[in-house]
């Protein structure tokens, strides 16, 4: 591995992407914002005639593009230098309602992911460490078809059991500087400060609006409308956590993948972190790159988390080609057997690899 060439070939294509960045770029996101928008607007104009596959899917599509591509991207301050929505804004107060109204709580997401997991990316410390956090299921004694079937549980509901409330607890740490809690104490219980905090910015708004007044406003057309929407929109639920949970989860879990037991020790180190610890899916493709959320450019994602969606598309070659020159390790493939390697680290099968920091002192980092 030649580390020291590695980082100076990183930096000055991390320097070049950035000058190719331009209005171009914040029109794709337009483009990319208007599919949503459009599968949105299909959802809930077919979900009042009876429950169907085509409303079901077309306001999980809406919901998936809102967070994936659109609250996620802007909210790594990725349009700002090009004339974009500004990241520091979005979706804040009561443009939440307008710009990205999810389960999360945008202020507590971009805290939690975007200093966090990014910045902490599979160290102990990292909140979103998949073996660490299923570390009481690779422990447990449940035979092996029940530990899958818990796989399978969370993937259709992570959002609700896990993101929103960790999000939200992980936010409130840091407001009361108990940085130094337990990762993945999070609770429900009205009666703390964080679980108060889910309830009336997370769970209430998003349910009330989604669940009660929005199927309400259909009793104008009939009783059968109005339970039609609710069913349609609780399915949504589930298979936009399903796509999501497909789409994120494996993006830095399987055992070709590293974690690591300590911080990086300088830029070149935290580079090739970003490598050794992410995976990519199959790139290229308008329509697969919006399945996939944009997010099956994880490797070049997390080398520059702040650019434009469309800069990915233009790095991930000449990055696989970087890493193939200086002899590090590139992974890249299908998301589903992505998928299979991280369901098999959630349930004890596999375990990640351990980066050694001395091996990397010892050639030059």
């Amino acid at each position: 591995m030649d580390l020291e060439g590695f980082t100076r070939d990183i930096q000055a294509l991390g320097a070049e992407l950035r000058r190719e960045c331009s209005p171009a770029d914040v029109a794709h996101l337009r483009r990319v914002e208007g599919w949503g928008r459009f599968f949105t607007l299909l959802g809930w104009a077919t979900a009042w005639i009876a429950p169907n596959p085509v409303s079901v899917v077309a306001l999980s599509l809406g919901r998936f593009a809102r967070w994936t591509m659109i609250g996620h991207h802007v909210g790594h301050r990725g349009y700002d230098r090009v004339g974009g929505p500004a990241g520091k804004e979005f979706a804040e107060g009561r443009r939440r309602f307008v710009e990205w109204f999810d389960w999360l709580v945008p202020a507590a997401w971009k805290h939690e992911h975007n200093v966090l997991h990014h910045y902490r990316l599979n160290e102990d410390r990292d909140p979103d460490l998949v073996e660490a956090n299923l570390g009481w299921l690779r422990a447990s004694r449940l035979p092996r078809p029940a530990r899958y079937g818990l796989v399978a549980l969370f993937a259709l509901s992570w959002k609700w059991l896990y993101y929103a409330p960790n999000t939200i607890a992980e936010l409130h740490r840091a407001d009361v500087e108990h940085d130094d809690l337990p990762r993945g104490v999070w609770s429900w219980d009205p009666r703390t400060a964080a679980g108060r905090a889910l309830w009336l910015r997370s769970v209430l708004p998003f349910a009330g609006v989604h669940f009660v007044l929005l199927p309400a406003i259909f009793l104008v057309i009939s009783p059968w409308a109005a339970l039609s929407v609710l069913v349609n929109n609780l399915l949504a639920e589930l298979l936009t956590n399903l796509h999501s949970f497909v789409v994120i989860v494996p993006n830095h879990a399987g055992d070709d993948l590293y974690r690591f037991t300590a911080p990086p020790d300088g830029k070149g180190d935290h580079y090739l972190r970003q490598v050794l610890g992410s995976a990519d899916y199959r790139t290229g493709g308008a329509t697969n790159d919006f399945l996939h959320g944009y997010l099956n450019y994880q490797v070049e994602h997390h080398l520059w988390p702040d650019l434009p969606m469309a800069a990915y598309v233009r790095a991930q070659p000449r990055v696989k080609a970087l890493c193939a020159r200086h002899g590090v390790p590139y992974v890249q493939g299908s998301v589903w057997h992505r998928v299979w390697k991280t369901a098999r680290i959630m349930v004890g099968d596999e375990t990640m690899r351990v980066y050694d920091p001395g091996a990397a002192a010892r050639i030059g980092v």
